[in-house]
């Protein structure tokens, strides 16, 4: 099976290398500063980019689960035009060229790999936050990404409900590498300030519905409103007796996973 190398960029952005082929999830690549949105106020990011896109090179596909602005900010979405594939929501495609391509929950796209194999990916639904909210927060996908003798991948997005997990395991349930954006993200003024991403406890639960060989947390550094980190996961899934699951990162380091 591929060995897959993984680097934290920062926050939601990691670049996924397999058998030659480079993926980045949710780009953002913006210095520390301030952004305004119409109902969760002030959105700070703390802790620019690990490298920027110049530094990181030529990326063959892009993964991005929506458009806010922690998962897709303005360097970001300038990224998005340079590279060969993005794929995103149907919503947030619809402001960009014909390489950035929208999917809804189950769509698939196929990929040719370098060495000839075909990758299947997969969109897979997320809610971003309790139901109720998901009027006000938008549209947002997950991905499953196939290919034989490639581990399977699980690219949660900005999911925060365990029942979205648990049926996403039915589908799929072989799930190698589960890619979780965690953090326990949520403002006060939105849903009373519930989590709107997973929370560690919520990750630790969706890792053992999916049983997934090798966890990867993502969306927990360079934001203000990311309330749990890397060293407190750790914790969660050693106390569990699960911590040879996580692959914890900090912004600009890297793993390979080997199987």
């Amino acid at each position: 099976m591929d060995n897959v190398k993984v680097t934290l960029i920062g926050g939601p952005t990691l670049e996924i290398e397999v058998a030659g082929y480079r993926m980045l999830t949710d780009p953002t690549f913006d210095a520390p500063q301030v952004y305004h949105h119409p109902v969760a106020g002030p959105v700070i990011k703390t802790l620019g980019p690990s490298c920027t896109p110049e530094e990181l090179g030529q990326i063959d596909l892009a993964l991005a689960s929506h458009e806010h602005i922690d998962n897709l900010d303005v360097s970001g979405r300038g990224f998005l035009t340079m590279v060969p594939l993005a794929l995103t929501t149907t919503e947030a495609a619809a402001g960009f060229g014909d390489n950035v391509e929208g999917m809804d929950d189950y769509d698939v796209r196929r990929v040719e790999l370098p060495d000839g194999r075909t990758m299947t990916i997969t969109a897979v639904p997320a809610h971003h936050g309790p139901e109720g909210i998901w009027p006000v927060l938008g549209p947002v996908i997950g991905f499953v990404l196939q290919a034989e003798s490639m581990p399977t991948i699980y690219i949660s997005g900005d999911n925060s409900e365990v029942d979205i997990v648990s049926g996403i395991a039915e589908r799929f349930p072989d799930i190698d590498i589960a890619v979780l954006f965690v953090g326990g993200a949520g403002f006060d003024v939105i849903a009373d300030g519930a989590c709107i991403t997973l929370s560690n406890e919520r990750a630790l639960e969706a890792a053992k519905i999916l049983g997934a060989k090798k966890v990867v947390p993502v969306h927990e550094d360079s934001w203000a409103h990311f309330r749990e980190n890397v060293d407190e996961i750790t914790k969660v899934f050693n106390e569990a007796d699960l911590g040879e699951l996580l692959v914890a990162l900090r912004p600009g380091d890297s793993a390979n996973i080997a199987f």
